[in-house]
């Protein structure tokens, strides 16, 4: 008589209802926050930093008071922002915009040259055969964030042409009351004089992904972190025999070796400490060496790569030894779908919603472009967010090892083991069976 067929795994509620629940959660999670933290970065502005720079000597008017046109154009601009909250708008010498602008702490910079007052008096003077407009400089900073120096850039230029229009207004009903008489071309100069030039304030190199290749070595490093913990943790499984491998159609199956908890995260920690330096070599060796991104401090570059991908790996690998699979889905949470709409790498913090600002604050993917830009781009000066980087990356590492080590620890002294030892497991079969030798005592 032939044996029953078994009933297809597919006719399971629970699996069906099981997995369903988990890509549910990961689809909508990882769609409120990638979507949600760069949907309406306009909308959600608040506070971006821009500079405003007079450099302007001044000069005198006709009746010999003394002007300073640069101080009129800077309060104008400070004044119509009056209740508009989404630019803050810094008075600064042109030394420290540049140091600041060299530092990514502001995103663009609106200068007044130093012969503004006199260019734009020599418009309206009789006495200059040929006047020239003045100019202001409109500088950028894509090594901040381009999104963010582009929605600066538009701000500065709006700015600057709204106090060209001001002056324009001041520039004829001055000539209308010396009874200038001006040709329809003079008119229209006057009515809108200053020319807007637009400059990069902290020009980058042409390999640097205007201003992104932080970013994506940042990205590299974290996922080189997160997979790497994977396979090392299904590598120490199988190793020690808690699960198979297949390589295609072969099966790797090693004898069962009971190892505790906490020494299955150790080992596991150890190959990710020394494979973490592999790791960091090869992406710098790619990105640099092959692909030739613009880098400089070259050895302080592969010290933080490596770093960067021990912290990651082993706060990984805390998470799969307490979690066990889920742990898998949580780091890909907290490491990339919470990380990257909070990095503030393309959409700039000050334009991200609230929820996403508090994020920044704790999660790594931010200090991690925050240390590398530095590194790449701001001659890695500490406080551009190189030692804020490595405090957070130690943070991490100590935080990862604490967690992971602590909880397994736990689980082991409470004998919740992977696999019951032999001992254990003949320990519960005569409980189980002096279980089910009560009813049958009693029914006789």
């Amino acid at each position: 008589m032939p044996s029953p067929q078994p009933s297809s795994v597919l006719r399971s509620p629970r699996l069906w209802i099981g997995t369903g629940l988990i890509v549910a959660v990961v689809a909508t999670l990882f769609a409120l926050l990638y979507v949600g933290g760069n949907v309406n970065p306009k909308g959600n502005l608040r506070d971006l930093p821009v500079a405003l720079v007079n450099s302007d000597k001044g000069g005198t008017d006709a009746g010999g008071k003394k002007i300073n046109l640069g101080d009129q154009v800077v309060s104008g601009i400070k004044k119509s922002a009056e209740g508009d909250d989404s630019f803050d708008w810094q008075v600064l010498s042109r030394q420290e915009a540049d140091k600041k602008l060299g530092q990514g702490k502001l995103f663009g910079a609106l200068v007044v040259p130093e012969n503004f007052t006199a260019a734009v008096s020599g418009l309206t003077s009789p006495r200059q055969a040929e006047a020239a407009r003045p100019a202001v400089t409109v500088l950028t900073n894509q090594s901040a964030g381009s999104i963010g120096s582009s929605m600066a850039s538009q701000a500065n230029q709006k700015a600057a042409h709204a106090a060209s229009a001001q002056l324009g207004k001041e520039l004829l009903g001055r000539a209308k009351s010396q009874g200038a008489k001006l040709a329809p071309a003079a008119q229209l100069m006057l009515a809108d004089p200053v020319t807007v030039q637009v400059a990069d304030g902290h020009p980058l190199d042409s390999h640097s992904a205007m201003g992104l290749s932080a970013f994506y070595y940042a990205l590299v490093l974290v996922v080189c972190g997160m997979l790497g913990a994977n396979a090392i943790s299904s590598q120490v499984d199988t190793a020690l025999g808690y699960v198979h491998t297949d390589f295609g159609p072969f099966r790797q199956r090693m004898p069962l070796r009971h190892t505790s908890r906490v020494r299955t995260l150790a080992i596991g920690t150890v190959l990710m400490l020394g494979l973490s330096v592999v790791m960091g070599s090869l992406v710098e060796l790619a990105t640099v060496g092959i692909l030739g991104m613009d880098a400089s401090h070259l050895g302080l570059l592969w010290l933080y790569s490596v770093g960067t991908i021990a912290a990651v790996g082993v706060s990984a690998l805390a998470l799969l030894a307490v979690f066990g699979t889920p742990g898998m889905v949580l780091s890909a949470i907290i490491f990339v779908a919470m990380a990257v709409p909070s990095s503030g790498a393309t959409v700039p913090l000050e334009a991200l919603p609230g929820f996403f600002r508090v994020l920044s604050e704790f999660e790594p993917l931010r200090q991690i472009t925050g240390g590398l830009r530095a590194i790449l781009y701001y001659d890695a000066q500490a406080d551009a967010g190189l030692a804020r980087a490595w405090v957070a990356m130690g943070t991490a590492l100590v935080t990862g090892a604490l967690f992971g080590f602590g909880v397994t620890r736990l689980y082991d002294r409470k004998g919740l083991h992977r696999v019951p030892r032999p001992a254990e497991a003949a320990e519960e079969a005569e409980e189980a069976e002096s279980a089910d030798d009560v009813p049958a005592a009693a029914t006789a």
